[in-house]
Protein backbone atom coordinates (compact mmCIF):
# COMPACT_ATOMS: atom_id res chain seq x y z
CA UNK A 1 0.00 0.00 0.00
CA UNK A 2 1.35 3.28 -1.00
CA UNK A 3 1.63 6.42 1.34
CA UNK A 4 -1.29 8.06 -1.03
CA UNK A 5 -3.40 4.90 0.08
CA UNK A 6 -2.63 5.48 3.67
CA UNK A 7 -4.82 6.92 6.08
CA UNK A 8 -2.51 9.06 7.65
CA UNK A 9 0.14 8.50 4.91
CA UNK A 10 1.64 12.18 4.29
CA UNK A 11 2.68 12.35 8.35
CA UNK A 12 5.92 10.49 6.80
CA UNK A 13 8.58 13.11 7.46
CA UNK A 14 10.69 14.75 10.45
CA UNK A 15 10.25 18.46 11.32
CA UNK A 16 13.68 19.91 11.34
CA UNK A 17 14.51 23.34 11.12
CA UNK A 18 11.18 24.26 10.10
CA UNK A 19 11.31 21.90 6.97
CA UNK A 20 10.04 18.34 6.58
CA UNK A 21 12.57 16.16 5.75
CA UNK A 22 13.45 12.40 5.35
CA UNK A 23 14.98 10.49 8.43
CA UNK A 24 18.38 9.26 7.63
CA UNK A 25 17.81 6.17 9.44
CA UNK A 26 17.56 2.90 7.34
CA UNK A 27 14.48 1.69 9.25
CA UNK A 28 11.18 2.05 8.35
CA UNK A 29 8.57 2.35 11.15
CA UNK A 30 4.99 1.63 10.35
CA UNK A 31 2.30 3.09 12.53
CA UNK A 32 -0.86 1.05 13.62
CA UNK A 33 -4.53 1.26 15.15
CA UNK A 34 -3.94 -0.43 18.50
CA UNK A 35 -7.32 -2.24 17.82
CA UNK A 36 -7.66 -3.65 14.30
CA UNK A 37 -4.19 -3.29 13.47
CA UNK A 38 -4.36 -1.37 10.72
CA UNK A 39 -1.66 0.83 9.03
CA UNK A 40 -1.89 4.22 9.03
CA UNK A 41 1.30 5.80 8.19
CA UNK A 42 4.91 4.84 7.90
CA UNK A 43 7.91 6.61 8.46
CA UNK A 44 11.79 6.76 7.38
CA UNK A 45 13.24 6.93 11.50
CA UNK A 46 15.56 9.27 12.75
CA UNK A 47 19.52 8.48 13.06
CA UNK A 48 22.01 10.27 15.96
CA UNK A 49 22.56 12.56 12.85
CA UNK A 50 19.17 13.67 12.49
CA UNK A 51 19.21 14.71 16.59
CA UNK A 52 22.07 16.54 16.12
CA UNK A 53 20.55 18.77 13.10
CA UNK A 54 17.44 19.52 15.33
CA UNK A 55 19.35 20.07 18.47
CA UNK A 56 21.17 22.71 16.69
CA UNK A 57 18.44 24.33 14.60
CA UNK A 58 16.90 24.70 17.51
CA UNK A 59 19.78 26.33 19.23
CA UNK A 60 20.55 28.62 16.24
CA UNK A 61 16.73 30.22 16.36
CA UNK A 62 16.47 30.55 19.64
CA UNK A 63 17.80 33.69 20.41
CA UNK A 64 15.52 35.84 18.28
CA UNK A 65 12.77 33.70 19.42
CA UNK A 66 14.19 34.82 22.80
CA UNK A 67 14.06 38.24 21.64
CA UNK A 68 10.51 39.09 20.07
CA UNK A 69 8.30 40.82 22.06
CA UNK A 70 6.31 39.72 24.56
CA UNK A 71 2.89 40.52 22.68
CA UNK A 72 4.34 38.51 19.69
CA UNK A 73 4.93 35.40 21.65
CA UNK A 74 1.77 35.63 23.14
CA UNK A 75 0.19 36.14 19.91
CA UNK A 76 1.42 32.49 18.48
CA UNK A 77 0.31 30.95 21.82
CA UNK A 78 -2.87 32.39 21.48
CA UNK A 79 -3.21 31.30 17.75
CA UNK A 80 -2.52 27.76 18.41
CA UNK A 81 -5.24 27.36 20.78
CA UNK A 82 -7.35 29.02 18.02
CA UNK A 83 -6.14 26.85 15.72
CA UNK A 84 -6.14 23.72 18.11
CA UNK A 85 -10.42 24.16 18.44
CA UNK A 86 -10.90 24.52 14.93
CA UNK A 87 -9.23 21.72 14.77
CA UNK A 88 -10.80 19.45 17.24
CA UNK A 89 -12.87 16.99 15.36
CA UNK A 90 -9.24 16.11 13.21
CA UNK A 91 -7.13 15.56 16.22
CA UNK A 92 -9.80 13.88 18.09
CA UNK A 93 -10.03 10.90 15.43
CA UNK A 94 -6.34 10.97 15.42
CA UNK A 95 -6.14 10.57 19.05
CA UNK A 96 -8.43 7.54 18.69
CA UNK A 97 -7.16 5.90 16.11
CA UNK A 98 -3.43 6.09 16.48
CA UNK A 99 -3.29 5.80 20.20
CA UNK A 100 -6.54 3.90 21.13
CA UNK A 101 -8.74 6.82 23.25
CA UNK A 102 -11.84 6.83 23.50
CA UNK A 103 -14.07 9.87 22.41
CA UNK A 104 -14.77 10.98 25.88
CA UNK A 105 -10.49 10.27 26.66
CA UNK A 106 -9.93 12.41 23.53
CA UNK A 107 -12.13 15.69 23.81
CA UNK A 108 -10.75 15.91 27.41
CA UNK A 109 -6.96 15.48 25.94
CA UNK A 110 -8.47 18.26 23.74
CA UNK A 111 -9.47 20.61 26.42
CA UNK A 112 -6.51 20.15 28.60
CA UNK A 113 -4.23 21.52 25.58
CA UNK A 114 -6.54 23.95 24.93
CA UNK A 115 -6.61 25.37 28.20
CA UNK A 116 -3.13 24.56 29.33
CA UNK A 117 -1.77 26.72 25.71
CA UNK A 118 -4.05 29.56 26.84
CA UNK A 119 -2.60 29.91 30.26
CA UNK A 120 1.12 29.53 28.53
CA UNK A 121 0.09 32.92 26.43
CA UNK A 122 0.30 34.85 29.43
CA UNK A 123 3.63 33.36 30.42
CA UNK A 124 5.90 35.95 28.45
CA UNK A 125 4.26 38.67 30.09
CA UNK A 126 5.33 36.78 33.27
CA UNK A 127 9.20 37.11 33.56
CA UNK A 128 10.71 38.93 36.00
CA UNK A 129 12.86 41.62 36.24
CA UNK A 130 14.01 42.88 39.97
CA UNK A 131 16.07 45.33 41.08
CA UNK A 132 17.70 44.26 44.46
CA UNK A 133 20.03 46.85 46.87
CA UNK A 134 23.50 46.16 46.89
CA UNK A 135 25.80 45.77 50.03
CA UNK A 136 28.22 47.87 48.09
CA UNK A 137 27.59 51.51 47.82
CA UNK A 138 26.64 52.72 44.16
CA UNK A 139 25.70 49.34 43.01
CA UNK A 140 22.49 48.26 41.34
CA UNK A 141 21.64 44.56 41.10
CA UNK A 142 19.38 43.26 38.21
CA UNK A 143 17.90 39.68 38.29
CA UNK A 144 16.29 38.36 34.94
CA UNK A 145 14.54 35.67 34.55
CA UNK A 146 15.15 34.24 31.15
CA UNK A 147 14.51 30.90 28.96
CA UNK A 148 17.25 28.30 29.78
CA UNK A 149 18.05 27.75 26.17
CA UNK A 150 17.28 24.74 23.93
CA UNK A 151 15.04 21.77 25.96
CA UNK A 152 14.51 18.36 25.05
CA UNK A 153 11.63 16.57 25.66
CA UNK A 154 10.73 13.13 25.56
CA UNK A 155 6.98 12.39 25.72
CA UNK A 156 5.20 9.34 26.25
CA UNK A 157 2.06 7.17 24.16
CA UNK A 158 -0.85 7.64 26.48
CA UNK A 159 -2.14 11.34 26.42
CA UNK A 160 0.41 11.67 23.69
CA UNK A 161 -0.69 15.75 22.89
CA UNK A 162 -0.87 16.76 25.99
CA UNK A 163 1.80 15.53 27.45
CA UNK A 164 4.09 16.40 24.84
CA UNK A 165 1.67 20.18 25.00
CA UNK A 166 2.11 20.14 28.62
CA UNK A 167 5.88 20.58 28.08
CA UNK A 168 6.29 21.99 24.33
CA UNK A 169 3.80 24.97 25.21
CA UNK A 170 5.37 26.03 28.71
CA UNK A 171 9.05 25.62 26.64
CA UNK A 172 7.84 28.01 23.70
CA UNK A 173 6.19 30.89 25.48
CA UNK A 174 8.69 31.93 28.02
CA UNK A 175 11.44 31.77 24.50
CA UNK A 176 13.28 28.76 24.84
CA UNK A 177 13.79 26.51 21.67
CA UNK A 178 12.51 22.91 21.45
CA UNK A 179 13.29 19.44 20.38
CA UNK A 180 10.51 16.66 20.94
CA UNK A 181 10.62 12.97 20.43
CA UNK A 182 7.61 11.39 21.03
CA UNK A 183 6.72 8.02 21.63
CA UNK A 184 7.16 6.49 18.06
CA UNK A 185 3.74 4.45 18.84
CA UNK A 186 1.84 7.94 18.44
CA UNK A 187 4.28 9.90 16.68
CA UNK A 188 1.59 11.92 15.16
CA UNK A 189 -0.93 12.76 17.37
CA UNK A 190 2.01 13.48 20.13
CA UNK A 191 4.85 15.25 17.45
CA UNK A 192 4.46 15.85 13.72
CA UNK A 193 0.63 17.59 14.84
CA UNK A 194 1.66 19.56 17.47
CA UNK A 195 4.69 20.86 14.77
CA UNK A 196 2.09 21.83 11.85
CA UNK A 197 -0.30 23.36 14.82
CA UNK A 198 2.63 25.90 15.76
CA UNK A 199 4.08 26.43 12.29
CA UNK A 200 0.28 27.47 11.56
CA UNK A 201 0.08 29.79 14.19
CA UNK A 202 3.34 31.56 13.28
CA UNK A 203 5.95 30.27 15.11
CA UNK A 204 9.42 31.21 13.52
CA UNK A 205 11.17 28.35 11.96
CA UNK A 206 13.99 25.95 13.48
CA UNK A 207 12.53 27.30 16.97
CA UNK A 208 10.28 23.58 17.59
CA UNK A 209 11.43 20.37 15.69
CA UNK A 210 10.20 17.33 16.23
CA UNK A 211 12.66 13.90 15.42
CA UNK A 212 10.84 10.14 15.51
CA UNK A 213 13.21 7.70 16.56
CA UNK A 214 14.12 4.53 18.04
CA UNK A 215 15.64 4.41 21.48
CA UNK A 216 17.77 0.94 20.02
CA UNK A 217 19.01 3.43 17.06
CA UNK A 218 19.60 6.81 19.03
CA UNK A 219 20.04 5.91 22.33
CA UNK A 220 20.96 8.83 24.82
CA UNK A 221 21.42 10.93 22.04
CA UNK A 222 18.34 13.22 23.27
CA UNK A 223 20.01 13.75 26.48
CA UNK A 224 23.91 13.76 26.09
CA UNK A 225 23.47 16.39 23.27
CA UNK A 226 25.49 19.41 24.49
CA UNK A 227 23.10 21.87 23.14
CA UNK A 228 19.85 21.03 25.51
CA UNK A 229 19.91 22.73 29.00
CA UNK A 230 16.84 20.98 30.41
CA UNK A 231 15.64 17.70 29.90
CA UNK A 232 11.89 16.85 30.04
CA UNK A 233 10.48 13.61 30.46
CA UNK A 234 7.12 11.96 30.69
CA UNK A 235 7.19 8.17 31.33
CA UNK A 236 8.43 5.57 33.44
CA UNK A 237 10.22 5.61 36.24
CA UNK A 238 12.43 2.79 35.95
CA UNK A 239 13.69 5.41 32.32
CA UNK A 240 13.13 8.44 34.43
CA UNK A 241 15.97 7.28 36.50
CA UNK A 242 18.25 6.88 33.37
CA UNK A 243 17.59 9.81 32.24
CA UNK A 244 17.99 11.49 35.27
CA UNK A 245 21.32 9.71 35.82
CA UNK A 246 22.53 10.52 32.05
CA UNK A 247 21.61 14.35 32.34
CA UNK A 248 23.43 14.68 35.82
CA UNK A 249 26.21 13.67 34.21
CA UNK A 250 26.14 15.97 31.82
CA UNK A 251 25.06 18.32 34.29
CA UNK A 252 21.42 19.24 32.82
CA UNK A 253 18.35 20.25 34.75
CA UNK A 254 15.76 17.66 34.37
CA UNK A 255 11.77 17.88 35.27
CA UNK A 256 10.62 13.97 35.59
CA UNK A 257 6.98 13.14 35.62
CA UNK A 258 7.20 9.49 36.20
CA UNK A 259 4.94 6.85 37.19
CA UNK A 260 2.23 6.49 39.43
CA UNK A 261 0.10 3.74 42.08
CA UNK A 262 -2.42 6.24 43.03
CA UNK A 263 -4.42 5.44 46.41
CA UNK A 264 -8.18 5.73 46.39
CA UNK A 265 -9.11 5.87 50.22
CA UNK A 266 -12.75 5.31 51.07
CA UNK A 267 -13.74 6.10 54.63
CA UNK A 268 -16.29 4.51 56.94
CA UNK A 269 -18.59 7.74 56.14
CA UNK A 270 -18.58 8.04 52.44
CA UNK A 271 -21.15 8.04 49.84
CA UNK A 272 -20.38 4.62 48.74
CA UNK A 273 -22.39 5.45 45.32
CA UNK A 274 -20.56 8.84 44.40
CA UNK A 275 -17.48 6.96 45.26
CA UNK A 276 -17.68 3.99 42.81
CA UNK A 277 -18.86 6.60 40.29
CA UNK A 278 -15.36 8.49 40.51
CA UNK A 279 -13.74 5.34 40.82
CA UNK A 280 -15.05 3.50 37.99
CA UNK A 281 -14.22 6.37 36.02
CA UNK A 282 -10.61 7.08 37.57
CA UNK A 283 -9.60 3.48 37.31
CA UNK A 284 -10.99 2.80 33.96
CA UNK A 285 -10.51 5.72 32.08
CA UNK A 286 -8.14 5.09 28.85
CA UNK A 287 -8.04 1.36 29.92
CA UNK A 288 -6.37 2.10 32.87
CA UNK A 289 -3.42 3.75 31.09
CA UNK A 290 -2.70 6.73 33.02
CA UNK A 291 -0.20 7.51 35.67
CA UNK A 292 -2.65 8.72 37.96
CA UNK A 293 -5.29 6.33 37.82
CA UNK A 294 -7.04 4.62 40.71
CA UNK A 295 -4.30 1.81 41.36
CA UNK A 296 -5.47 0.71 44.65
CA UNK A 297 -8.35 1.02 46.19
CA UNK A 298 -8.45 1.30 49.83
CA UNK A 299 -11.68 0.81 51.17
CA UNK A 300 -12.86 0.90 55.17
CA UNK A 301 -14.03 -2.75 56.18
CA UNK A 302 -16.71 -1.81 57.52
CA UNK A 303 -18.26 -0.28 54.07
CA UNK A 304 -16.03 -2.97 52.19
CA UNK A 305 -18.71 -5.39 51.31
CA UNK A 306 -21.25 -2.37 49.91
CA UNK A 307 -18.61 -0.92 47.67
CA UNK A 308 -17.38 -3.65 46.14
CA UNK A 309 -21.22 -4.54 44.89
CA UNK A 310 -21.73 -1.08 43.67
CA UNK A 311 -18.01 -1.23 41.79
CA UNK A 312 -18.77 -4.21 40.61
CA UNK A 313 -22.10 -3.50 38.86
CA UNK A 314 -20.57 0.19 37.50
CA UNK A 315 -17.82 -1.94 36.10
CA UNK A 316 -20.15 -4.41 34.49
CA UNK A 317 -22.19 -1.80 32.09
CA UNK A 318 -18.35 -0.41 30.59
CA UNK A 319 -18.59 -0.61 27.25
CA UNK A 320 -15.33 -2.10 25.95
CA UNK A 321 -14.08 -2.83 22.30
CA UNK A 322 -13.46 -0.77 19.21
CA UNK A 323 -12.90 2.85 20.30
CA UNK A 324 -14.30 4.70 17.24
CA UNK A 325 -17.82 2.75 18.13
CA UNK A 326 -20.04 5.31 19.81
CA UNK A 327 -20.43 4.80 23.64
CA UNK A 328 -16.99 2.56 23.80
CA UNK A 329 -15.19 3.69 27.28
CA UNK A 330 -12.33 1.23 27.50
CA UNK A 331 -10.66 1.11 24.04
CA UNK A 332 -7.37 -1.52 23.40
CA UNK A 333 -4.05 -1.38 25.02
CA UNK A 334 -1.75 0.58 23.11
CA UNK A 335 0.26 -3.32 22.10
CA UNK A 336 -0.02 -6.77 22.92
CA UNK A 337 3.61 -6.25 25.51
CA UNK A 338 1.20 -4.27 27.49
CA UNK A 339 -1.91 -6.91 27.21
CA UNK A 340 0.57 -9.69 28.74
CA UNK A 341 2.13 -7.47 31.27
CA UNK A 342 -1.81 -6.96 32.62
CA UNK A 343 -2.97 -10.34 32.60
CA UNK A 344 1.04 -11.18 34.38
CA UNK A 345 -0.34 -8.89 37.16
CA UNK A 346 -3.63 -11.07 37.50
CA UNK A 347 -2.27 -14.33 37.63
CA UNK A 348 0.53 -13.39 40.28
CA UNK A 349 -2.44 -11.64 42.54
CA UNK A 350 -4.67 -14.79 41.88
CA UNK A 351 -1.59 -17.07 42.86
CA UNK A 352 -0.92 -14.72 46.14
CA UNK A 353 -4.68 -15.39 47.16
CA UNK A 354 -6.97 -12.53 45.25
CA UNK A 355 -10.14 -13.49 44.69
CA UNK A 356 -11.76 -12.74 40.78
CA UNK A 357 -15.46 -11.35 41.67
CA UNK A 358 -15.39 -9.40 38.10
CA UNK A 359 -13.42 -11.54 35.31
CA UNK A 360 -12.81 -9.59 32.12
CA UNK A 361 -12.08 -11.11 28.74
CA UNK A 362 -8.96 -10.67 26.64
CA UNK A 363 -9.89 -9.75 22.35
CA UNK A 364 -6.82 -8.73 21.33
CA UNK A 365 -5.38 -5.60 22.78
CA UNK A 366 -8.93 -5.12 24.57
CA UNK A 367 -9.32 -6.08 27.78
CA UNK A 368 -12.26 -5.72 29.84
CA UNK A 369 -12.69 -4.59 33.32
CA UNK A 370 -11.05 -7.20 36.25
CA UNK A 371 -11.58 -7.00 39.66
CA UNK A 372 -9.71 -8.56 42.62
CA UNK A 373 -10.56 -8.82 46.02
CA UNK A 374 -9.30 -10.12 49.64
CA UNK A 375 -6.17 -8.05 48.30
CA UNK A 376 -3.52 -8.38 51.48
CA UNK A 377 -1.01 -5.53 52.13
CA UNK A 378 1.92 -7.82 51.11
CA UNK A 379 0.46 -8.69 47.88
CA UNK A 380 2.60 -7.83 44.92
CA UNK A 381 0.25 -6.13 42.63
CA UNK A 382 -0.14 -3.57 44.69
CA UNK A 383 3.63 -2.21 44.41
CA UNK A 384 3.13 -2.36 40.50
CA UNK A 385 1.39 0.11 38.52
CA UNK A 386 -0.83 -1.55 36.29
CA UNK A 387 -1.63 0.29 33.10
CA UNK A 388 -4.75 -1.69 32.40
CA UNK A 389 -8.25 -2.02 33.69
CA UNK A 390 -8.17 -4.43 36.70
CA UNK A 391 -9.13 -3.08 40.17
CA UNK A 392 -8.01 -4.16 42.77
CA UNK A 393 -9.73 -3.48 46.61
CA UNK A 394 -7.99 -3.87 49.99
CA UNK A 395 -9.79 -3.68 53.01
CA UNK A 396 -8.62 -1.98 56.15
CA UNK A 397 -9.64 -1.52 60.15
CA UNK A 398 -10.25 2.71 59.99
CA UNK A 399 -8.43 5.53 59.03
CA UNK A 400 -5.07 5.06 60.26
CA UNK A 401 -4.29 1.42 58.80
CA UNK A 402 -5.92 3.18 55.18
CA UNK A 403 -2.93 6.21 55.20
CA UNK A 404 -0.47 3.29 56.45
CA UNK A 405 -1.39 1.34 53.10
CA UNK A 406 -1.48 4.23 50.89
CA UNK A 407 1.76 5.23 51.98
CA UNK A 408 3.51 2.10 51.34
CA UNK A 409 4.72 2.27 48.03
CA UNK A 410 7.30 3.83 46.09
CA UNK A 411 5.68 6.52 44.39
CA UNK A 412 3.73 9.55 45.27
CA UNK A 413 1.96 10.65 42.22
CA UNK A 414 -1.78 11.62 42.99
CA UNK A 415 -4.62 10.13 45.13
CA UNK A 416 -7.74 10.23 46.71
CA UNK A 417 -10.16 10.62 49.90
CA UNK A 418 -13.78 9.83 49.97
CA UNK A 419 -15.42 10.80 53.34
CA UNK A 420 -18.78 12.37 54.52
CA UNK A 421 -16.09 14.87 56.38
CA UNK A 422 -14.48 17.66 53.95
CA UNK A 423 -12.18 18.28 57.11
CA UNK A 424 -11.33 15.16 57.58
CA UNK A 425 -10.75 14.20 54.25
CA UNK A 426 -7.99 17.33 54.26
CA UNK A 427 -6.62 15.96 57.24
CA UNK A 428 -6.10 12.56 55.73
CA UNK A 429 -5.02 13.75 52.50
CA UNK A 430 -1.93 15.89 54.03
CA UNK A 431 -0.51 12.86 55.46
CA UNK A 432 -0.71 10.85 52.24
CA UNK A 433 2.77 11.20 50.49
CA UNK A 434 1.78 12.29 47.35
CA UNK A 435 2.43 15.10 45.29
CA UNK A 436 -1.59 15.99 44.38
CA UNK A 437 -4.57 14.66 46.70
CA UNK A 438 -8.32 14.99 45.56
CA UNK A 439 -10.90 15.12 48.93
CA UNK A 440 -14.21 13.43 47.15
CA UNK A 441 -12.78 13.60 43.66
CA UNK A 442 -10.77 10.83 41.42
CA UNK A 443 -7.30 11.40 41.19
CA UNK A 444 -7.13 11.89 37.48
CA UNK A 445 -6.63 15.52 37.45
CA UNK A 446 -4.77 18.16 35.92
CA UNK A 447 -5.37 22.34 35.21
CA UNK A 448 -3.18 24.52 33.47
CA UNK A 449 -3.01 26.81 36.77
CA UNK A 450 -2.31 24.82 39.32
CA UNK A 451 0.99 23.04 40.47
CA UNK A 452 1.07 19.39 39.23
CA UNK A 453 3.93 16.83 40.19
CA UNK A 454 4.94 13.70 42.04
CA UNK A 455 7.07 12.74 45.50
CA UNK A 456 9.44 9.86 45.28
CA UNK A 457 9.52 7.62 42.64
CA UNK A 458 6.80 9.46 40.40
CA UNK A 459 9.25 12.29 39.68
CA UNK A 460 11.34 15.51 40.16
CA UNK A 461 10.11 18.86 39.77
CA UNK A 462 6.64 20.69 39.12
CA UNK A 463 4.69 21.95 36.46
CA UNK A 464 1.73 24.68 35.24
CA UNK A 465 1.40 27.95 36.12
CA UNK A 466 4.12 30.52 37.74
CA UNK A 467 5.52 27.05 38.91
CA UNK A 468 6.41 25.80 35.44
CA UNK A 469 7.80 29.25 34.76
CA UNK A 470 10.43 28.23 37.25
CA UNK A 471 11.29 24.72 35.39
CA UNK A 472 11.83 26.21 32.19
CA UNK A 473 13.70 29.36 32.81
CA UNK A 474 17.10 30.57 34.99
CA UNK A 475 18.42 34.02 36.39
CA UNK A 476 20.76 35.98 35.62
CA UNK A 477 22.20 38.94 38.21
CA UNK A 478 23.79 41.78 36.51
CA UNK A 479 24.93 44.14 38.43
CA UNK A 480 25.93 47.68 38.00
CA UNK A 481 28.32 49.41 39.30
CA UNK A 482 27.05 53.14 38.98
CA UNK A 483 29.41 55.70 40.52
CA UNK A 484 33.31 54.42 40.65
CA UNK A 485 34.54 51.71 43.28
CA UNK A 486 37.63 52.09 45.60
CA UNK A 487 40.02 49.12 45.37
CA UNK A 488 43.39 48.93 47.46
CA UNK A 489 45.86 49.27 44.26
Amino acid sequence: MGVAELKYGSWNKLFIGGSYVEGSSNTVYENTNPYNGEVLARIKLASRADVDAAYKAAQKAQPEWENTPAAAKAQVMEKAAQILAERRDEVVKLLMEEGGSSVIKANIEVDLCIGLIKETATFPFRLRTEIVPSVIPGKENRIYQAPVGVVGIISPWNFPLYLSMRSVAVALAVGNGVVLKPDIQTYISGGLFIADLFEQAGLPKGVLNVIVADLAEIGDAMIEHPVPRLISFTGSSAAGKHIAKVAGENLKKVALELGGNSAFIVLDDADLEQAASAGAFGKFIHSGQVCMAVNRFIVDRKVYPQFVEILKKKAAIIKAGDQLEEGTFIGPLINGNQVAKVQGFIKNAVEEGATVVLEGSVNGNVITPYILTDVRKDMTILQNEIFGPVAVIVPVDGEEEAIEVANNTRYGLSSAVFTGDLERGVRVARRIQTGMVHVNDQPVQDEPHVVFGGEKESGLGRINGRWALETYTTYKWISVQQQTRPYPF
